[in-house]
């Protein structure tokens, strides 16, 4: 009797990474009720309380991220770098999977190439505009590499591009809630603008300093905000909060965990250029101000925000600008009607509906190809 398929899904470190590999997950579940998933993760890093949530195992990895400005402090890094190519050679042993996916992160590097290195079909999925170096490590050994942007045959090997857009959070379309009930749950007036302002699941330090110093601007701006500002600033924003005295047009928090709700109410978004939340945005028509991190690999960040801004599709505020110039550009724009229904047209534009389905698909042939030739 033929076996049930087995995957390993690895990566994560941030929601980016976490959201799309719980989605391709879900949509092999779903093609697929019999397979058996197994995630494959950083100690320590989300991802390790998140996928359980999800309904799904997870091993962890003691690997970390290189510090690229002080060389001297990678010798602990090797070293952990090395201990998890072992685990993961012994999990790959003891699960013996049909295929791998790498979703970004750290944990994907050392789990895809020993899965890689032991015959074992993989499938990377690389999120953004400009491709980081552990997928362009383990293209090599890739059979597919699943992309959210055109152009990527300048990191990769063409034959093996699929043009797949970026799985995002199921829920955030299949739902019924209404842009004014959205608005009164957070406990604001629907009748005014909103602007949902997002720092991504660990919080952004410029754009919450910038809303922190300028708290005078949002109570005579004559609009109201929902502000997602992460858990390491959420003390400091509602200490900066209660100083200004009362704010009934701003509503804060640490984390949303209604993410459609919370775009159901927003008349634009401020966020990050993460390329998850891209995708998000895309998918929901939903005009924003992209302010790109400084601190990633490759300033990917301002690459994807930047091929949005080239097709009119969004607006953007450098990090280093943002203090000053962030809540202006916010306010004046979220009062345009005309520039809100552009910038929403040209991003639907760039939306892929259904990514997960199509990853998902991929990694199932990869898995059946090698269940046949294995006989396992």
């Amino acid at each position: 009797m033929k076996e049930n398929l087995r995957i390993i899904i690895s990566g994560g470190g941030t929601g980016g990474h976490i959201f799309p590999a719980v989605s391709i997950a879900n949509a092999i579940k779903e093609l697929q009720p019999n397979t058996e998933i197994l995630f494959v993760g950083a100690e320590g890093r989300m991802e390790m309380h998140r996928v359980p949530a999800a309904g799904y195992p997870i091993k962890g990895l003691p690997v970390a991220g290189f510090d690229r400005k002080n060389l001297l402090k990678n010798i602990p890094v090797l070293i952990k770098l090395f201990k998890s190519q072992r685990l993961a050679r012994k999990i790959v042993k003891d699960f013996r999977p049909h295929a791998a996916v790498g979703v970004g992160g750290y944990a994907s590097g050392p789990t895809l190439k020993v899965a890689g290195s032991m015959g074992i079909p993989t499938l990377l999925q690389e999120q953004n505009s400009y491709a980081g170096v552990t997928n362009k490590l383990l293209a090599k050994q890739a059979k597919k590499i699943c992309v959210a942007y055109e152009g990527m045959e300048r990191f990769f090997d063409k034959s093996k591009i699929i043009l797949t857009g970026n799985p995002v959070r199921q829920g955030l379309l299949n739902h019924s809630i209404q842009r004014e009930e959205a608005i009164s749950s957070f406990g604001l007036d629907p009748q005014k603008k909103t602007v949902l302002i997002l720092g991504g699941s660990l919080g952004a330090r410029t754009i919450n300093q910038c809303l922190m110093a300028n708290l005078d601007k949002v109570k005579s701006s004559g609009v109201q905000f929902i502000w997602q500002t992460g858990k390491i600033y959420i003390e400091e924003a509602r200490k900066a909060v209660a100083q200004a005295g009362e704010l009934p047009m701003l509503h804060v928090t640490d984390f949303i965990s209604d993410m459609a709700t919370a775009y159901s109410a927003a008349d634009l978004v401020i966020s990050r250029a993460g390329a998850g939340s891209i995708s998000e945005f895309c998918l929901l028509q939903k005009p924003v101000i992209l302010v790109p991190s400084p601190n990633v690999a490759e300033d990917h960040q301002t690459k994807n925000a930047l091929a949005l801004v080239n097709k009119n599709a969004a607006l953007y505020v450098k990090d280093a600008e943002a203090k000053d110039l962030l809540l202006d550009k916010a306010i004046e724009a979220v009062n345009q009607p005309e520039l809100l229904k552009n910038l929403s047209k040209n991003i639907a534009e760039l939306a892929f509906t259904d990514s997960a389905n199509v990853i998902a698909k991929e990694v199932i042939k990869l898995a059946e190809n090698y269940q046949k030739e294995h006989g396992r």
